[in-house]
């Protein structure tokens, strides 16, 4: 049976791991996100560490270059992240690990996994969106990861701004308070509160907006992308109290027009949790690896 290694590269950390399945998932390791060059390197010592593996699966936070015509393919392109601007991420590792590379988003990753093992599984489209530090949506097309011109950028959706809430200047240095991110981030809504989000108590006012603006973003993933199913995970969505909310909000905005498949089930099998938990991103880099090797 072959074996895979996986990285869930993000900017905060890289975490590692060894494995075939989420059974089957060992050696998993956290490595601090410093440098390019050091964070590589202490990637490609883990895995010199491990019995050898048959293919890599990396999920990589972006925007990144997936054209593989493109001179630049395997970089992270145009990051805020200080240092890793046209950094090469694939480059280094498989000339030092010799094996077929998978890559793709941290969220294509994601739904990937999901795809494979978890929430859309037997689906053939579905969407995955993280709300954290930013908000980023993988998409599964037709049993394909969508790509395009680029890749997906759900995050940087323009969104009506709710009555309630016209004085907030955003957070997304693009776009201020017009788009998704910018509105409903984790850091827009500390610096909307002046707390974190997991300093706000379930009861408190800024999760009512908080769903209304995530709502309205599903709205346009649904009539755009028609998907099976909505996977919501990230740090924003640990707060369970949220997803009743999303439900209520995205069921009134769509008011009845979309009739079909799993929304027919009711908003509780069409918008939910993250099958795999936490696990999402680094089961589906080993499903980029396993993709790789059959290619």
């Amino acid at each position: 049976m072959a074996l895979f290694g996986a990285i869930e590269a993000g900017g905060t950390k890289f975490v590692c791991a060894v494995g075939t399945c989420p059974t089957d998932l060992s050696a998993l390791t956290r490595i601090p996100t410093t440098t390019p060059k050091e964070t590589l390197a202490q990637c490609i010592e883990f895995f010199r560490a491990q019995p050898k593996i048959d293919a890599l699966g990396v999920g990589c936070f972006g925007p990144i270059e997936l054209r593989r015509d493109a001179g630049a393919y395997g970089h992270v392109t145009t990051t805020p992240k200080p240092g890793w601007s046209n950094a090469d991420v694939v480059g280094p590792l498989s000339r030092a690990l010799g094996v077929p590379i998978g890559f793709d988003t941290d969220v294509n990753a994601a739904v990937l996994g999901e795809s494979r093992w978890g929430a859309a599984r037997d689906l053939d489209t579905a969407v995955y969106i993280t709300i954290g530090t930013g908000i980023g949506g993988g998409a599964l097309i037709g049993g394909q990861l969508a790509h395009g011109m680029v890749h997906p950028e759900m995050g940087h959706l323009l969104v009506p701004r709710e009555p309630d809430d016209l004085v907030f200047d955003g957070n997304c240095p693009f776009h201020g308070a017009r788009c998704w991110e910018g509105l409903a981030s984790g850091p827009a809504l500390a610096r909307r509160w002046g707390n974190p989000a997991e300093a706000l108590p379930a009861d408190h006012p800024a999760w009512d907006l908080e769903a209304r603006y995530i709502a309205s973003a599903l709205t346009s993933l649904v009539l755009v992308l028609s998907p099976e199913r909505l996977i919501l995970g990230g740090g924003v969505m640990q707060v369970t109290a949220i997803f009743p909310l999303v439900r209520k909000y995205l069921t009134r905005s769509l008011a009845g027009y979309v009739r079909a498949g799993r929304l027919t089930e009711g908003m509780d099998e069409y918008v939910v949790p993250p099958q795999l938990g936490t696990h999402s991103g680094i089961l589906g880099a080993l499903a980029l690896a396993e993709r790789a090797l059959t290619r």
